[in-house]
């Protein structure tokens, strides 16, 4: 086993190690598209250039899965990546659903709709903290949901240009925003009741160690 760059884990699969370096080509990568966001968003909201906007969240789009690649590839995942990577991914998607509904491309009611409940479940993280147990994990619907709404954006966005293709981006859009909206939210609703089961059949940390204690 090579300790210095790789783990093998027990199945026999080479995994990268987790390091606290910082400058990382994913870590640039994912610097570059948090520069993005506020570019992205003064081009949607201020000139209204949305062909650039469009370019710049497909870009966005592209790096986020070349990050990863290359993290893998390169053999540097780190820490900071682990917690930048997420942060740009929702910001992209809260500036991009905040825009939209400020320009009237889509309701209100679906951007509360999906940045509220993203909220919602970061509330329940602390109760998993308390209880010394790990974020729930990530579900195979929750991740067609993500899948869905990540291409509906760059669509609906699309949508609103006069090329040929916008007729067709509107139909898949808009269709891909629905039930991508309709996933997230039953995802939702699958994690709090993930939470409420965790609150009532597992106790706190201080408290087991204190019905512990002699």
């Amino acid at each position: 086993m090579d300790s210095g760059d790789r783990l093998r884990g027990e199945a026999g699969t080479v995994e990268p190690m987790v390091t606290d370096r910082v400058l990382t080509v994913p870590n640039l990568l994912s610097l570059l598209r948090l520069i993005g966001v506020p570019v992205f968003a003064y081009l949607l909201l201020g000139p209204q250039a949305d062909g650039w906007a469009l370019l710049i969240l497909m870009l966005s789009g592209f790096t986020d899965w070349a990050d990863g690649k290359l993290a893998r590839l390169l053999n540097q995942t780190s820490r900071l990546g682990g917690l930048l990577d997420p942060l740009v991914d929702r910001l992209y998607v809260v500036t991009t659903l905040l825009a939209f509904a400020i320009r009237g491309i889509v309701p209100w009611w679906v951007a509360a709709v999906l940045i509220g409940r993203d909220l919602v479940l970061a509330a329940t993280l602390p109760l998993y903290r308390r209880r010394g147990l790990p974020p729930p994990s990530v579900l195979y619907l929750g991740k067609a949901a993500t899948f869905a709404l990540m291409f509906a954006l760059p669509l609906v966005l699309a949508a609103q240009g006069d090329w040929a293709i916008a007729g067709v981006a509107h139909a898949w859009g808009y269709a891909l925003l629905t039930w991508g909206t309709g996933l997230y939210v039953w995802t939702g609703l699958l994690y709090l009741l993930a939470a409420r089961n965790v609150a009532r059949d597992v106790a706190p940390v201080e408290r087991r160690r204190e019905t512990e204690s002699p």
